[in-house]
């Protein structure tokens, strides 16, 4: 069995509603089962120094990032301790950890500012991964996948020592991926806060997390649509567009599943808080849906888009670690040719990750070229040894190598994009005001999808079963309503347009996700606090604010 990323998380979904240990009751009433109150109540106090009256804890200014080592995760983690340096740099540290073979593209993506430094501890030996490989995307096959995450619970150990070695007073908090399940207990012994990342929207990990504990599409039609509980009432799915991993609510003898029930499910929902790469005007309304699934005043902090938050822009040069050529397909040239056309050009990426067959690549070769409209197509891994089976022409460019999406995203030329839908490309096209077809192919990309076209109006989708390759006639003319000048097509670019600039003012000056970041620093400062007996605990986080910015 092939695997990637994204379906492990949405295993980790389906066994982390499972959990003896998740608090699935309170998914509605906002409260925690016995046990697992129980449970929390034996998690160690944080530890500080302080005056006794109860008053904020002095010292702690240090935020520890942990990210899984792989790019797509790595990327917004990295974004994330940017935007800490880029505002909170005169008053805090930050320290990003990773593993010696990461240590390039992790230096080459942070800012040059003294208050972030990049840290490596030993990647562990593992009998099925070859030396020097340390990072997903360097993985000779995906089915090593498994093994690589097995590798990755062995950091527990390196972790801890470097953790134990920090000078006092501990850190004020430890950001660390979900995958990354050990940091939870590392954290907890240390009397840390940690707050967990997924690299997930609130509207679509919500939206998993309600579907793989309520199972509302059982017994549904496939073509029949229904109400999510707990979500508002025009929020409506088919049967169809349910993730299969929530379907099938895991397979215990799959390698993944086994290993996020050995170390992620039990550990994931004891976080402090959920770090959230997304903003307010976005998908803000569900918020407090996704909180509801972790302990009782655990906080959803929507603190995005990350690499606007860092200071970058679409426009922003994207290097790679191991090619100084930021273009080396010639994009960006490609598309100045055609910038007298302002809007002119589609632009296709599945990204990394999805594989697509080859009767599915001939089709969408056929439609784009049938659509009249010019396109520039990174294939990717996706296109594997695929041949075009129609001459694109002068107006058409399909490339296979490095892109840099966000440039080719916010350049002029561009009108619209045909995307997978993985949440950091539909934030990046929205960054650019740019509609998008979205086309999910696997995890929660129909999540995605749906928020995309339905929900927030900013593009259109291809809904499509396991299996069905979706005609050229359709890829024609989906591409056309978002290109074309009907009254469709001018509504949708509007919306994006808006969301674009609802994304800009979130990050900027008093900007929901910019105070969503000083609260999140505030609040994790003022849970550390000293009894009345002078003995040091930790707050109770529990409040009645549902976190929403």
């Amino acid at each position: 069995m092939v695997h990637n990323i994204k379906p492990s998380l949405l295993h980790f979904v389906a066994n982390y509603c499972s959990s003896p240990n998740y608090p699935l009751s309170n998914a509605s009433s906002n409260t925690m089962p016995a046990s697992a109150a129980a449970d929390d109540a034996t998690r160690p106090a944080a530890e500080g120094v302080g005056g006794n009256d109860g008053a904020t804890l002095a010292g702690r200014d240090h935020v520890v990032v942990f990210p899984l080592m792989s790019k797509g995760h790595m990327i917004p983690l990295l974004h994330f301790a940017a935007a800490l340096a880029a505002h909170h740099g005169d008053h805090l540290r930050v320290t990003l950890v990773t593993t010696p073979a990461n240590l390039a593209f992790a230096r080459r993506r942070l800012p040059p500012s003294p208050s972030v430094r990049v840290v490596a501890i030993p990647f562990p030996a593992h009998p099925q991964i070859p030396p020097g490989v340390e990072s997903t995307d360097a993985l000779p096959s995906q089915s090593l996948f498994p093994a690589f995450l097995r590798a990755t619970a062995l950091l527990r150990e390196p972790f801890a020592e470097f953790l134990a070695s920090l000078p006092s007073p501990p850190p004020l908090v430890l950001v660390s991926d979900f995958f990354l399940g050990f940091t939870q207990r590392v954290a907890d012994d240390a009397g840390v806060r940690r707050l967990t990342f997924n690299g997930m929207s609130p509207f679509s990990l919500a939206l998993c997390f309600t579907l793989a504990s309520r199972r509302p599409h059982v017994g549904v039609e496939g073509g029949a649509e229904f109400h999510v509980p707990g979500f508002p009432d025009d929020v409506r799915i088919t049967a169809d567009e349910v993730p299969d991993a929530v379907i099938q609510g895991g397979n215990p003898d799959d390698p993944v599943t086994q290993f996020l029930h050995d170390e992620v499910r039990d550990w994931d929902h004891r976080s402090w808080g959920v770090l959230v790469n997304s903003f307010a005007a976005l998908d803000g309304d569900y918020a407090a849906i996704l909180e509801s699934f972790y302990h009782p005043g655990s906080r959803a902090w929507l603190v995005g888009p990350l690499f606007l938050a860092a200071g970058e822009s679409p426009e922003t040069k994207q290097e790679e670690d191991d090619d100084d050529d930021d273009d080396p397909e010639g994009c960006v040239a490609w598309l100045d040719e055609r910038a007298a056309r302002p809007g002119s050009v589609v632009y296709v990426s599945f990204g990394t990750q999805a594989h697509l067959p080859d009767a599915q690549l001939d089709e969408l070769a056929h439609g784009l070229v049938d659509s009249g409209h010019a396109f520039l197509w990174a294939i990717g891994r996706s296109g594997g040894e695929w041949s075009p089976p129609v001459d694109a022409g002068g107006d058409g460019k399909i490339v296979r190598g490095w892109v840099p999406q966000r440039r080719v995203l916010s350049h002029p030329a561009v009108g619209a994009f045909v995307t997978h839908a993985g949440w950091n490309s539909v934030l990046e096209s929205l960054a650019a005001g740019r509609p998008m077809l979205a086309w999910p192919v696997m995890a929660e990309q129909a999540a995605n999808a749906k928020l995309v076209a339905d929900i927030i109006g900013a593009g259109v989708r291809v809904v499509h079963g396991g299996g069905v390759v979706v005609g050229r006639a359709e890829v024609a003319g989906k591409v056309g309503r978002l290109m074309d000048s009907g009254e469709e097509g001018r509504a949708i670019r509007a919306r994006a347009e808006e969301v674009r600039e609802a994304a800009r003012a979130a990050v900027g000056e008093g900007g929901a996700s910019r105070e969503a970041l000083w609260r999140l620093v505030d609040e994790l400062r003022s849970s550390y606090v000293v009894a009345g007996d002078g003995t040091a605990a930790a707050a109770s986080s529990e409040n009645g604010d549902s976190g929403k910015c």
